[in-house]
């Protein structure tokens, strides 16, 4: 069924380009080195062109196990997927526990209130659906992959007297 769910989105997201063009984790055509190669050249661009660069490289830890869910579904509602689907992601994650077993013994049961798993076929999708909108809350040029994220931005002029 994740798989159903993961190619329908993808298939309205890639479609309707709603997908912003920095993020480079996760999609068909990307890569890992793709957002180091873009950032490199739009930094080689700025220096033909004499202006400077500040570069900010930064690793979210836990970022999948952070994404809130209400904010998850406000996207995924807004990238044109079928109600039903935001219906039945939000029953998938919705309500979860979890448990640890160490030796013999279970840890008591905690329930999750935010992220999206990990390890199957729909959490990297639905990680995209929640950075999606990062471009909207950032004035400067940023590239990501997955939970890296690069963020350069142009400086004054450089004096080369």
């Amino acid at each position: 069924m994740e798989h159903i769910i993961a190619g329908s989105l993808r298939q309205v997201c890639y479609k309707s380009d709603w997908f912003y063009e920095g993020l480079h984790g996760f999609r068909l055509g990307y890569s890992c080195e793709s957002p180091v190669i873009t950032v490199c050249q739009d930094i080689a661009d700025s220096l033909d062109e004499g202006v400077g660069r500040d570069v900010s490289i930064t690793d979210f830890s836990k970022a999948f196990d952070l994404v809130p869910h209400d904010r998850l579904f406000k996207n995924l509602a807004a990238s044109g997927v079928d109600s039903r689907l935001v219906v039945w992601v939000r029953e998938l994650l919705v309500g979860r526990i979890q448990r640890v077993r160490v030796g013999g013994q279970l840890s008591k049961e905690v329930k999750i209130a935010s992220g999206v798993p990990q390890g199957n076929v729909l959490g990297p999708i639905l990680f995209l659906v929640y950075v999606n909108d990062i471009r909207r809350n950032i004035d400067r040029n940023i590239r990501l992959f997955a939970d890296d994220y690069i963020i350069h931005w142009g400086l004054s002029q450089i004096n080369t007297t």
